[in-house]
């Protein structure tokens, strides 16, 4: 079986965190051969550590095409996924994938696509096929009840406070100004990360923490869920993958894709899924927000708020 082509497969799992730098932490698989590396002999030692090193090729390989590759039989690939603790070679490459995602970069993502020959056209066309294709596996997959429940607790909320820095702050913003036009005491804090750790302490249980962030995830997004937690206060996620620390740490979560062909991430998708918390919102109280959108009504007819020609002008800035 021909292998297939490792610069294409980039591009296809490309999910770069915002602002993820070479600290990462251990990988599960990492984590998995520290612990079993006193039950691996030294040649399977370094078998390992070789797949572990060209995870951009070896994630990609059935058991028989790995072990073809390190000339070695296909038991004992097998053999040694079975002393780190996976009961399949599909568990481990499921694994061998996520670690080969968490370690590419914005540099890594960008180099592997210049070696392809396609013009500056087509990789705006590639771009937008991609975005669209995140768009429909969101509509395929999204949870519409998580997101009505998600509409629902932010009604009861006293406040609402949207973490997401770096990139996915575009998004946060979004969220919290989209919930202030509603009539929901909502904020995205900006600033030092200080700033942030002072507005989650002040929230209660009668609060909630909505916590926006993909891949690795960053720290300081994660710490506030972690704080929130400690202090009670419900949370909710927007994250692209169910394993990701804003999934397993969130008491619910929404996942958008963000796979992107580019060197950062694809919002397109997330953006779309907080327009749909913004309908649910909407709509789980129609008189309310007719109520609280009415002077806008007015504002939008009176036209103050859009830009109009002085009479006489013919456009000529000389």
């Amino acid at each position: 079986m021909k292998r297939p082509n490792s610069q294409k497969k980039i591009q296809g799992i490309s999910e770069i965190s915002e602002g993820r730098n070479g600290n990462a932490s251990p990988s599960a698989l990492e984590t998995r051969f520290t612990e079993a590396r006193p039950q691996l002999n030294p040649r399977r030692q370094r078998l390992v550590r070789a797949i572990l090193d060209s995870a951009d090729e070896t994630c990609f390989l059935s058991s028989r095409e790995m072990a073809k590759r390190f000339h070695i039989d296909a038991t004992t690939i097998l053999r040694t996924t079975q002393v780190l603790g996976y009961g399949s070679f599909a568990d481990f490459a499921a694994d061998l994938r996520q670690h080969f995602v968490s370690r590419i970069n914005p540099y890594t993502v960008l180099k592997a696509a210049t070696r392809e020959k396609r013009s500056v056209g087509d990789h705006i066309d590639h771009s937008l096929e991609k975005a669209i294709d995140n768009l429909n596996v969101l509509k395929s997959d999204l949870d519409r009840q998580t997101v009505i429940m998600l509409a629902k607790l932010i009604k009861r909320s006293r406040r609402v406070i949207v973490v997401g820095s770096d990139f996915a702050s575009s998004l946060s913003y979004y969220l919290a100004y989209g919930l202030l036009a509603l009539g929901f005491d909502a904020e995205a804090p900006i600033g030092s990360s200080g700033n942030l750790q002072y507005k989650v302490e002040l929230l209660t249980p009668k609060d909630l923490l909505i916590a926006i962030s993909f891949g690795q995830c960053l720290r300081d997004t994660v710490e506030s869920v972690l704080r929130a937690k400690k202090q009670n206060v419900p949370t909710c996620g927007i994250t692209d993958n169910s394993t990701s620390p804003i999934a397993r740490y969130c008491d619910a979560h929404l996942i958008t894709p963000v796979v992107s062909p580019s060197f950062l991430n694809s919002y397109v998708a997330p953006m779309a899924a907080i327009s749909a918390i913004h309908v649910a919102c909407a709509h789980i109280d129609p008189r309310r927000s007719l109520n609280r959108l009415r002077p806008t009504d007015r504002e939008y007819a009176a036209g103050h708020r859009w830009y109009r020609e002085p009479k006489g002008f013919n456009g000529d800035v000389s």
